[in-house]
């Protein structure tokens, strides 16, 4: 049974980037039938500073460019901002190994900023209470390899923040510290 659930669609980076955000809490929802879905191209499973899982970022390619299935776990109630950092590295506690945002048009931070976005910005997770946060983003225009790829030379990584994006602020929208990491790798390697 579904518990509650929030569509939201956000055009960032003059349209390069579209990320549609659909939320959803789930106390007893039956699991997905996992034989019909596609194995992910890459995926990111998330750990804490203290190396508690807290879920996992699914990534796959599509003809418009990426697609992030996510599912958290572990957080309390709250609005979380959510970014793909630019180095695969998640070395604790604070997750700073990850780098910057991962920004290959070189455009300022904030979805509300006049001179933003780029395609490490997300939308803000929002976890009710009780429920596993849950998000579906679509990153148009977004390579998975090569130069300016997610998976370019030195990686990239999926990172949650204490506290919510404010979608303007230069260059990580106030959104805290970061308090889960996983490093984005391909399927398979």
């Amino acid at each position: 049974m579904m518990m509650g659930s929030r569509r939201k669609q956000i055009v960032a980076g003059g349209g390069a980037v579209i990320a549609a955000l659909a939320l959803a809490g789930c106390a007893g929802m039956g699991k997905k039938d996992t034989a019909t879905m596609p194995a992910p191209d890459a995926y990111a499973q998330l750990y804490d500073a203290k190396g508690a899982d807290r879920g996992r970022a699914d990534i796959y390619r599509d003809a418009s460019g990426l697609r992030v299935e996510l599912v958290a776990r572990g957080f309390g109630p709250g609005t979380y901002g959510m970014h793909v950092h630019a180095v695969g590295q998640c070395n604790a506690p604070d997750f700073a190994s990850a780098g910057p945002h991962w920004n290959p048009t070189g455009a300022q931070h904030g979805r509300e900023n006049p001179m933003g976005a780029h395609h490490g910005d997300l939308p803000n997770l929002v976890v009710e209470p009780d429920q596993i946060g849950r998000a579906t983003l679509r990153l148009v225009g977004s390579r998975f390899e090569g130069d300016g790829g997610l998976l370019d030379a030195d990686g990239a990584a999926f990172v949650v923040h204490a506290g919510p994006d404010d979608y303007k602020t230069d260059p990580s929208g106030n959104s805290g510290g970061r308090v889960a990491c996983g490093v984005i790798v391909k399927e398979g390697a």
